[in-house]
C-alpha cells in the first residue's frame, strides 16, 4: 500500500530561500523545512554543496519507494563525516561518531512531483574542518581556483614551449641548409682549384 505523500501549500523555489534561513556567512545557503526542489537530484546536489561549504560529506540515510509504481517518494540524506587525510584510528573514530551524528535532511515527493524538505537537523557531533576566508570562499574553492589558474598558466606555457620549439627547429633547419650550401660551395671551389692545378701542370709539361 502506498504511503501518503505530503503536499505543500504553495511552491517555494529552492533558488528563492528565506534569508532568515541563511548561514551566518551569507555565501552559504542553509536548508530549511518547506524548501522545494524540482527533483530529488536537485535536492541532493544542493545538500552536497551545502555540506561541502560547511565542512562535511553526505550519505544516503534512507530511501522509500512506492509499492504501486516503484517510484521513489522519500529520501533521507545525512552526515557521513568530514573531509581530510585521516589515519586508520581517526577513521574508525570518525565512523563511530558518524553513527551518532544526527545532522540530516528528510525529503518527500509532493503531489506536484517536487521534493520538499520535511526535516532539517543542523548540528553535528564532530568538528567541521572546512573554513571560509575573508571573502566567504571555502579553502577547497580557493584550492580549486588556484589549480585552475595554474592549469591555465601551464597550458599557456606549453603552447609557448611548442611555439619556441617549432621556431628552434625551423632555425636549426635553416642553419643546416646554410651549412650544406656553404659546404657545397667550398667543395666546388676545391674541385675548381684542383682542375686549374691539373690544367696548369699539363701546360707546364707540354712545353
Amino acid at each position: 500500500m502506498d504511503e501518503q505523500v505530503d503536499d505543500v501549500d504553495g511552491r517555494l523555489e529552492a533558488s528563492t530561500g528565506d534569508e532568515s534561513n541563511m548561514h551566518d556567512n551569507e555565501t552559504i545557503r542553509e536548508p530549511y523545512v518547506g524548501m522545494i526542489f524540482e527533483s530529488e537530484e536537485d535536492a541532493k546536489t544542493f545538500y552536497d554543496d551545502y555540506a561541502r561549504q560547511v565542512g562535511f560529506f553526505t550519505r544516503v540515510l534512507s530511501s522509500h519507494k512506492s509499492e504501486r509504481d516503484g517510484l521513489l517518494f522519500s529520501r533521507g540524506l545525512g552526515c557521513r563525516g568530514y573531509p581530510g587525510d585521516q589515519t586508520k584510528v581517526q577513521l574508525q573514530k570518525q565512523d563511530k561518531q558518524r553513527e551518532n551524528c544526527s545532522a540530516m535532511i528528510h525529503l518527500r515527493r509532493d503531489k506536484a512531483g517536487g521534493w520538499v524538505i520535511k526535516k532539517f537537523v543542523r548540528d553535528h557531533n564532530h568538528p567541521l574542518v572546512i573554513q571560509l576566508d575573508e571573502n566567504g570562499r571555502t579553502l577547497d574553492e580557493e584550492k580549486d581556483k588556484k589549480i585552475q589558474e595554474l592549469t591555465a598558466e601551464l597550458r599557456v606555457k606549453k603552447r609557448l614551449s611548442a611555439s619556441y620549439r617549432e621556431q628552434l627547429v625551423a632555425f636549426m633547419k635553416e642553419v643546416e641548409d646554410h651549412n650544406f650550401n656553404i659546404s657545397m660551395k667550398v667543395q666546388r671551389t676545391l674541385d675548381n682549384l684542383k682542375k686549374l692545378d691539373a690544367e696548369a701542370k699539363e701546360l707546364l709539361h707540354g712545353r
